[in-house]
């Protein structure tokens, strides 16, 4: 049996929400976000040897999620895609208030961009990674990051109808998202 490092355990689970959050924006699915985090956990666990103290565990834990997502994309390829987004229409709720109809309108539209943009804009806008660590999990060079993150948030103000930073509530995940923080 494998003796528990009590430390990694703790930052391990501390990192579960922003390992959800990033899941979830890669899937649109709870369910197959809840499997990809434990599958993301079961691995760094095993793997912990191999992770150097002392640099960004969330980096090298979004890298080893971002590559168990692809992994699995690849072996889903002759699944049915949700294109009409049936499956992702029964995961919302009706909203009820004005923030949650803005919500609602920002995840649509974020849903619209591609994968490659969404998934910049998340890790730099939402979980508030540099351009470079960025870079480094997607395994691209940082200006392809930095446009990617540029193509994004001047595609969610158009979509969004909106003309500029006045436009944007409150929220600080969203003014982060749109680069107004």
């Amino acid at each position: 049996m494998t003796q528990v490092d009590p430390e990694m355990r703790a930052l391990l689970l501390g990192a579960i929400p922003a390992l959800r959050a990033f899941a979830f924006s890669l899937t649109r699915d709870l369910d197959r976000s809840d499997d990809l985090v434990q599958d993301t956990l079961v691995r760094a666990w095993t793997k912990a040897d191999s992770f150097t103290p002392g640099t960004n565990l969330y980096a090298w834990l979004f890298t080893i999620l971002r590559n168990l997502f692809y992994s699995e994309q690849r072996k889903r390829r002759r699944e049915v895609e949700d294109a009409d987004g049936v499956m992702a229409g029964r995961l919302t709720a009706l909203p009820d208030q004005e923030a949650r109809v803005e919500l609602s309108a920002f995840q649509a539209a974020l849903s619209t961009l591609p994968a490659s943009q969404r998934e910049a804009l998340v890790l730099v806008g939402a979980q508030n990674f540099t351009y470079e660590e960025a870079a480094e999990i997607c395994g691209v060079a940082v200006g392809t990051i930095k446009s990617r993150v540029s193509r994004a948030r001047g595609r969610l103000i158009e979509l969004l109808g909106m003309t500029g930073p006045d436009d944007i509530g409150s929220d600080g995940a969203t003014l982060a998202a749109m680069g107004h923080s």
